[in-house]
């Protein structure tokens, strides 16, 4: 069933303390228009300081995943990003008058409290999923994760951890479905240990943390010296350790928090794939480095199924839309220099054409006679051919007319094409035809492979009687 995509009805406001910079942060959801997914935008830098949700842009995973591009960055964007993708938003503006995201009590429950606050609106536009159609293996060697995305007719995420920790154990976490986030996921803490958060604080490198935006957990004997130390750093009267080997500052919402919290930032760093994702993922020993790999690895994917949906279906049992002599009668070139068969498709805005390849082309004879390759002027002129039949389409009485080019730019050859191949032109308009004038984006294959590339811009013109 396709589902529309969503943005909020009204924009919502969130404040609190950045964790590394101890500055009050304002964070502004605003609702955006359909496609146009996440934005954040930098008010402290300008009014168009835009960076998008998008892994190519990851600069930082060393302590929460941190974006940027040119002098515009922006840290700790996980939670808000999972709170968002939790909640059903495709489309919003995320405003934020620092360099970081408030870290609240260190969950995505904030966010989420404020995104419900603000409801939600459909929109004209559908969603458009990134489906797992076969199981995809990825191996972070570095970190020893593994991720595995299975076929799902819906979001799906299991989460395993190990920290070779008697305190914290083995765990593991399931979000069946995106609309038990809310309720299961989003409340979940981040969590250090001991050992950890005195080395951050030492270089100071949390200056807005305390003890109520995360979970501490102790796995080594420790001195009441040091305990106090803690205290006087959190401007607490005492701190404590408990037999389960946390300190006294929170109790714990479920016995496996730090895995459902895990599950809550693959929820938040798979967001930056840039497609809502239909699949089950599953994740052992996730952290920010590994998750945000993998949304990298899904949005190559992403970009090769499109490339792949983009390439012309050719079915030589299939009548053409105009043969040859149709050709011929709307075109004024003729053999040799008549370089298109078939047209397989056009409307108002597009046209599929063929040439097939022979040995027999003339311009075979005198160009790499032993290793014949189809010039690429040539390739250029028939993709223009095949473009004349889209303007010519656009007059009553196309045999009246000539096509002239104007234009050629960013043309690319990317591979051979030689003998016995069968190039199919691809063109779309850039721009409506207007007084004859067509500008248009090209692009050529030879059975999946993309060959060339260009764009072009003619006018047509009537012959002189």
């Amino acid at each position: 069933m396709a589902i529309k995509q969503r943005t909020i009805k009204e924009p919502v406001t969130v404040s609190g303390v950045g964790l590394h910079t101890g500055e009050t942060i304002n964070l502004t959801c605003k609702p955006a228009k359909e496609n146009s997914g996440i934005v954040f935008l930098r008010t402290d830098i300008a009014t168009d300081a835009y960076i998008e949700a998008d892994a190519n842009l990851v600069v930082d995973t060393s302590r929460g995943t941190s974006i940027g591009r040119d002098n515009i960055r922006i840290s700790t964007v996980e939670h808000v990003l999972a709170a968002l993708t939790g909640m059903g938003i495709d489309n919003v503006i995320v405003e934020v008058d620092q360099p970081e995201i408030p870290i609240l009590d260190g969950s995505s429950k904030f966010f989420t409290k404020a995104l419900k606050k603000a409801g939600s609106v459909e929109q004209n536009a559908f969603r458009d999923y990134f489906e797992i159609k076969e199981p995809i293996h990825f191996f972070h060697q570095e970190k020893d994760c593994e991720i595995i995305a299975l076929p799902s007719d819906h979001y799906r995420i299991t989460c395993l951890i190990d920290y070779q920790s008697k305190v914290l154990g083995h765990q593991h976490a399931s979000l069946d479905k995106l609309s038990d986030f809310e309720q299961q996921i989003a409340p979940c803490r981040t969590f250090v240990f001991l050992h950890e958060l005195e080395f951050l604080l030492d270089q100071s490198l949390i200056k807005g943390g305390d003890l109520s935006n995360a979970i501490v957990f102790v796995d080594r004997p420790v001195s009441q010296e040091e305990l106090d130390r803690m205290a006087r750093l959190f401007n607490r009267p005492s701190v404590e350790v408990k037999t389960e080997g946390l300190l006294n500052n929170l109790d714990l919402y479920f016995p496996n928090e730090p895995a459902r919290h895990k599950l809550l930032d693959i929820v938040g760093d798979l967001t930056l794939a840039g497609k809502p994702i239909k699949g089950h993922i599953i994740a052992k020993k996730p952290g920010h480095a590994s998750n945000v790999l993998f949304a990298k690895h899904l949005k190559s994917l992403i970009k090769e199924r499109i490339q792949q949906a983009q390439i012309p279906v050719y079915d030589p049992n299939t009548p053409p839309i105009f043969d040859i002599n149709d050709i011929q009668r709307m075109l004024p070139h003729r053999p040799p220099f008549l370089l298109v068969d078939k047209i397989i498709e056009i409307d108002d805005s597009h046209v599929v054409g063929l040439k097939n390849v022979t040995m027999n082309e003339s311009f075979f004879v005198g160009h790499f006679p032993n290793e014949p390759v189809m010039p690429g002027v040539l390739q250029v002129e028939a993709m223009a051919q095949a473009g004349g039949i889209l303007v010519l389409s656009t007059v009553k009485d196309p045999e009246n007319y000539y096509t002239y080019f104007l234009k050629i730019d960013n043309v690319r050859f990317k591979q051979k094409v030689i003998p016995g191949d069968t190039l199919i032109f691809k063109l779309h308009l850039i721009s409506p035809v207007r007084r004859g004038i067509c500008h248009m984006k090209g692009v050529a294959y030879v059975g999946n492979k993309l060959v060339m590339e260009a764009e072009l811009m003619a006018q047509i013109g009537k012959k002189q009687q």
